[in-house]
């Protein structure tokens, strides 16, 4: 429980840098000309995309951690109720093969990355047509519409790691 609490602190912590890098961008974005604001929402842009792409990397990185002790577990647990060599090789082979195919299958960007960009457009348009000022409008709607498709993503992402993992352990 310790490990999990503190997977789960980091991942906050990274949340909320995300949160601050976007806040700051927009605040120094609000402070420049237009050419540099242009430059400056690009900027930001970019570094919310990459600070995204970095906690979807640590999540993987932990829930491979998480599926490695179950797999270590299955494979004390069955060797303690066999007794056989045989079995104990067979299972070893199962637990190098279940990492190996998780890594090609994830191609592609996630939802949480996907729902990001088309939220950050989207909301640089809606922001740019309803606001007086359409580059400070564009600003305000592309943090917005990213916090909302990324938060809209990580919600399919969470749902559909699920499926897979209710499907792996009825298999």
């Amino acid at each position: 429980m310790g490990r999990a609490d503190l997977i789960c602190l980091k991942l906050k912590a990274m949340r909320n840098l995300v949160i601050a890098i976007a806040s700051s961008a927009l605040i120094f974005a609000s402070c420049q000309s237009n050419d540099e604001k242009a430059a400056a929402i690009g900027d930001a842009k970019q570094a919310t995309i990459d600070s995204m792409n970095t906690v979807s990397v640590a999540k993987q990185q932990v829930i491979d951690s998480v599926n490695a002790e179950k797999a270590k577990h299955k494979s004390h647990s069955s060797q303690a109720s066999s007794g056989s060599y045989s079995n104990n090789s067979s299972a070893d082979n199962s637990t190098a093969a279940a990492p190996a195919a998780t890594p090609a299958k994830k191609k592609g960007w996630s939802h949480t990355a996907k729902g990001a960009v088309v939220g950050a457009g989207a909301g640089a348009i809606t922001g740019a047509l309803i606001n007086k000022d359409h580059l400070k409008g564009a600003a305000i709607g592309t943090v917005i519409g990213a916090g909302v498709g990324a938060g809209t993503g990580a919600i399919v992402d969470h749902a559909k790691k699920k499926k897979e993992q209710k499907a792996a352990a009825n298999q």
